[in-house]
Formats: structure tokens, sequence, C-alpha cells
């Protein structure tokens, strides 16, 4: 497997699980800077190398009136604040082909939403700004149909590549996680991410929003890490229940610090 380097922090191969953290959408700056710099001394006590993230622009949304982040130029300000005080590497997600040379100047890891990730321009665009593509994999899509997206990236000349598996449809407003899925799309050559918060959500289960089971995100993720995964992204928020969007299926920073030492000894044990 392919090694990948986002600043000092090493994926893939056999380098420690890295974390990939942060609530769904920027909801304040002061909220981002407390979130990253909580979770930042979370995963530091742990031992584990930790890169964090937050939307600035949810355009997938299921209804206009859902929150939708602060937008490019004023969400990215934000990340860039969050990645100069704390030292850390940064990802988000670009939903539009013409934004991706701005995000390009701020984020470490540009991300193709699930959605999004068998259009073409979208991630041409990602691939040719140099920088990490993180592609998720689409919630409608078998783990091999993702080697033709691999091949888009790098036919831009880009080899620097994630795959993060989030679940897979399973009827109306419900996901499942095919675990097998994480050694398929390993051969691949390159490090795989696994997406647990995503996994447990419920598409559009709450008619105008999407559900979450987040009392599952510690079991699947403990089952990624011993399966073998190079990766966990988690959605963290100090408060849940009052999130502006993904609330549902988020865990909190008491969770997410019982579960890292829970992944720690996982990995010992392996």
């Amino acid at each position: 497997m392919r090694q990948l380097n986002v600043g000092n922090i090493r994926f893939g191969d056999k380098n420690p699980l890295v974390l990939i953290a942060g609530p769904c959408v920027i909801e304040s700056e002061g909220s981002c800077l407390e979130a990253a710099r909580k979770i930042k001394g979370i995963a530091a006590a742990s031992g584990v190398p930790f890169i964090f993230k937050s939307s600035f622009d949810k355009a997938n949304r299921l209804s206009v009136d859902s929150y939708r982040g602060p937008g490019l130029n004023k969400g990215l300000a934000i990340l860039k604040k969050v990645k100069q005080q704390l030292k850390i590497p940064i990802l988000s997600d670009v939903h539009c082909a013409k934004d991706m040379a701005t995000a390009a100047k701020v984020l470490d890891i540009i991300q193709i939403p699930a959605f999004l990730c068998r259009q073409t321009d979208i991630v041409l665009a990602a691939a040719k700004t140099g920088k990490v593509v993180n592609i998720k994999k689409g919630q409608f899509l078998a783990p091999w149909d993702i080697l033709p997206i691999i091949k888009k990236v790098e036919s831009a000349g880009n080899k620097k590549i994630l795959i993060t598996e989030r679940g897979v449809s399973f009827g109306y407003n419900n996901l499942v996680t095919d675990y097998r899925s994480l050694a398929i799309m390993r051969e691949f050559g390159y490090p795989i991410i696994y997406d647990a918060t995503h996994s447990v959500q419920l598409p559009g289960g709450k008619g105008a929003c999407s559900g979450g089971q987040s009392e599952f995100v510690a079991g699947l993720s403990r089952a990624a890490v011993a399966f073998g995964c190079d990766g966990l992204f988690l959605e963290v928020h100090i408060d849940p229940k009052n999130a502006f969007c993904d609330g549902a299926n988020m865990i909190n920073f008491k969770e997410l610090e019982s579960l890292l030492k829970q992944i720690k000894k996982i990995e010992r044990a392996l």
C-alpha cells in the first residue's frame, strides 16, 4: 500500500490509525475552535494523530430550510484560523468545481462528498489542486465501483488519495456497513478510512432531514479497526442533541475519549 503524508501525519502501511474528526458543519468561529482544541487534546492523550474536519457549506441538504453553514469565504477563514492557531491539518468537503482553487489555499485534504463522487468535473478539479483527495464512496456504489473514480484522480497526475467507506443503502432511510469493502478497496493501493458516524445515519429518516443511531458508532468503529482500516472519520459535537445538523449520528467529547482508548487497545492487540 502507498503511504500518504499529510504534514507530519502518515496514513497507510504500518502507521498508527489516524483520527479525522470534528462537527458536521461550522456553526460559529468560537464553537469550531473549541471543538478542534478539545478533540486535539483528547487525541493527543490517546496517542492518536488528528486531522480536524468541518464543512463550510453543506450543499446537499434535503430541505431548503436546513442549515448549510457560513459559506465558502467565511467558512474557510474560520478553518484557516483553526489551522494556524492549533497547528493541525484541515479537511473539508467541496461541492462545486469552481470553489476548488479557493478551498485548496486553506485545506490540506479536499473531500469529495459521497453524493458527488461520480461527478467527473468535481473529482478532476480536486485532483488538479495537487492536494490530498478523500473520496467518499457513495452509498449507492459497490466497493469495486470506486476504482474508476480513483483512475479519474490519477489521470490528473495526483496519487495522493484516501478512500472512505460510509455505509451502503439498505432499503429506504437506512444504511448498513459491509466490512468486506474495507479489504476490497484496500487492494487498490490507497489508505482506507471508515466513517462510523455517517454509517449510522438514517437518510431522510425524519422526513425533511436525516435521523441517526449514534449508539452504534462505537461498536462499528471497533469492528472496523479490528477488521483493518487506516483511519476513523467521526463527527463530534459538544452537544449533539442541539447541533445544527446531523446531531442524531454524532458523538460527544466524552464518548470520543472512551472510544479512542478502546481503539488503541485493539491496535495493540493486532
